[in-house]
């Protein structure tokens, strides 16, 4: 089932009203990868009455207004990124495709969406219910935080969309809370995972610096950022609050992650897999190809890099289905009219970190000085890839399912120190489950940058690549790793991007064509190196390419020869024909290799 997105909808469901109103700033693709429609679909089942207005036109209120009112709040989120990363690349320019939007292109998504569509609402309907705030936009801009694009500390976003309440992180806990306490009349400033504004000073809890302090001082950003940052475990977290204005932001702990059980129940909801009728009239949307036929195993990450945001908004703990509720999805994905036998990914932030967890972490939280998996990979954690491998096989035996791919790119480093299962994973990884390319993401090659992004050295990368490349060459395939790269990180310095250059002609054998300028996102310690100038870890002074022409530089240093025959020669990909797209050279590879007497070049 579809949620309504029209009056006439609401009306076959029998419905003369909502509860609860969502506004997104993706398109409205009933799946299991989409925020919004999750959302909706647990507070549907908890029994409310729930549409959706997706992409709403922000210069009219036909589109705010078309559902009317609801009975408790409006959900707004700005999708599933964050709204200027989704507008504008690392150098500022403006994308012009939007992978959520019917069509493709980018002209539907405004810049700071949460905040647009607060006001949008609040401009057709006054004094109306709570305004929400949710998804990742909201959840990492929560404190005061900084801002890459207007370079300066700004408020809590809640603040700035003078909205009510925002829920942090996975919300569906949170949700279901919100909408019970507003519908019993109830305060819900006791629900975790919640944010409010108060005007009076909370009597417990950890004080945070500050928004004039932190806005001032770096030390006094850093300092709050670290208070920050080591209060996102739901078992150890305290509550946080910090003065704004002259009113307090209060952050509750955060929610107690779901039950296998319970994301069992999640992810059974019923999903469409498709995008909703009203908006299939716009045109396609390309996100589709990708998450149509995938399925999420796990949620949270180990991982814990530094330039990422996972660990702040999924957290640190993984939460992974039952083999049950995984395979009953497959089966049902089979019956979809449009599934063609390939099953797109089965994976989650990083695919092999599916079915295991450190066992002191239900009880006691994460570490407080220690990290998984960085700078080494922790004892205590029980890595068994054992439990991916079984679902893997019982995958493949689902009889209407051709081809399985783990596309959601895998930690080599945990692959290497599964000592036992994981020459066995690889093995099954390589024979079945690659799509032509696996992805990896080494990030870079220099020891000092890769300790700044807390990812490990390439020794590891370089073992899992022999290793690779003798198991593909055993079965005859055309299989290839493909790398992915971030320039002008903090740390990082042209001298070092030519060392990378060096490194990857040398040792890769050629030039990866996945480089990515680094970009500045709220609530990550590279962010807190990039604005400071300084690494918290060490105390010392750390380098930091801020302007465009240098990050262009940076790029260049991987980009700039045009040897792309060495790329291709790794790749077993000819070179592209005049006038091809990317895709179009892709798929005449793959012919290329199914076929090689068809498409042998003409004496």
């Amino acid at each position: 089932m579809y949620l309504p997105t029209t009056r006439k909808e609401m009306t076959a469901l029998g419905w003369d009203a909502l509860d609860v109103i969502l506004v997104s700033g993706d398109s409205y693709i009933d799946s299991p990868f989409i925020g919004a429609a999750v959302i909706g679909k647990v507070l549907v089942d908890a029994g409310y009455r729930v549409g959706i207005v997706a992409q709403p036109n922000v210069d009219a209120t036909t589109d705010i207004t078309r559902l009317g009112e609801p009975a408790l709040f409006w959900g707004v989120t700005a999708g599933g990124v964050d709204s200027l990363v989704a507008n504008r690349t690392a150098t500022g320019k403006r994308r012009r495709q939007d992978d959520y939007t019917p069509g493709g292109e980018n002209t539907r998504r405004p810049d700071r969406a949460c905040i647009v569509y607060s006001n949008l609402i609040r401009g057709a309907f006054k004094q109306t219910r709570p305004i929400v705030l949710g998804g990742i936009e909201a959840s990492l801009r929560r404190i005061a935080h900084y801002d890459f694009w207007t370079d300066k500390i700004r408020r809590s976003i809640l603040f700035d969309a003078k909205a009510d309440y925002l829920l942090y992180g996975m919300g569906e806990r949170a949700v279901v809370a919100l909408a019970q306490a507003l519908k019993m009349g109830e305060p819900p400033t006791t629900i975790r995972g919640l944010c409010y504004v108060s005007r009076e000073k909370p009597e417990t809890g950890t004080e945070l610096p500050a928004y004039a302090a932190v806005a001032e001082s770096k030390e006094a950003f850093a300092d709050m950022f670290e208070t920050f940052y080591h209060n996102n475990d739901p078992v150890t977290a305290e509550q946080l609050y910090q003065q704004q204005d002259t009113r307090y932001l209060v952050q509750n702990p955060p929610a107690h992650g779901l039950s296998s059980r319970e994301l069992d129940h999640v992810y059974a909801l019923g999903y469409e897999r498709e995008l909703h009728p009203y908006y299939a009239k716009s045109g396609p949307v390309r996100a589709l190809d990708t998450i149509r036929f995938s399925i999420p195993t796990h949620r949270g990450c180990y991982g814990e890099c530094n330039f990422c945001a996972i660990a702040v908004h999924e957290g640190r703990t993984v939460q992974s289905r039952s083999r049950d509720s995984i395979l009953a999805e497959a089966r049902d994905m089979v019956k979809h009219p449009k599934f063609k036998g390939i099953i797109s990914d089965v994976g989650g932030p990083t695919a092999n970190m599916y079915g295991f967890e450190c066992p002191r972490k239900h009880g006691k939280g994460c570490c407080p000085d220690k990290r998984c998996l960085h700078p080494s990979i922790c004892s205590g954690l029980p890595i068994d890839h054992n439990v991916q491998v079984q679902l893997l096989e019982a995958l493949r035996a689902i009889e209407g399912i051709r081809k399985i791919h783990v596309a959601s790119g895998i930690r080599y480093d945990m692959v290497l120190a599964d000592k036992k299962a994981g020459p066995r994973y690889l093995r099954q990884i390589v024979h079945h489950h690659v799509s032509g390319q696996l992805k990896l993401a080494p990030e870079h090659s220099e020891s000092a940058v890769l300790d700044v992004m807390g990812k490990p050295d390439t020794d590891a990368l370089l073992r899992f690549r022999r290793q690779f490349q003798q198991l593909t060459a055993e079965i005859g395939k055309k299989q290839f790793l493909t790398y992915y790269l971030i320039a002008a990180h903090p740390g990082c310095t042209l001298d070092d991007m030519n060392h990378l250059r060096r490194f990857a002609e040398k040792e890769l054998k050629l030039l990866p064509e996945q480089i990515q300028v680094f970009t500045p996102t709220p609530s990550t310690y590279s962010t807190l190196i990039y604005w400071t100038g300084r690494n918290p870890f060490t105390g010392k002074p750390c380098f930091v390419e801020k302007s465009q022409k240098g990050k262009q530089a940076q790029k260049d240093a991987l980009g700039r020869t045009g040897e792309r025959g060495m790329r291709n020669a790794e790749c077993g990909m000819q070179p592209p024909r005049k006038g091809d797209t990317a895709q179009q050279t892709k798929r005449n590879t793959r012919r290329r290799a199914s076929s090689p007497k068809k498409y042998r070049p003409k004496k």
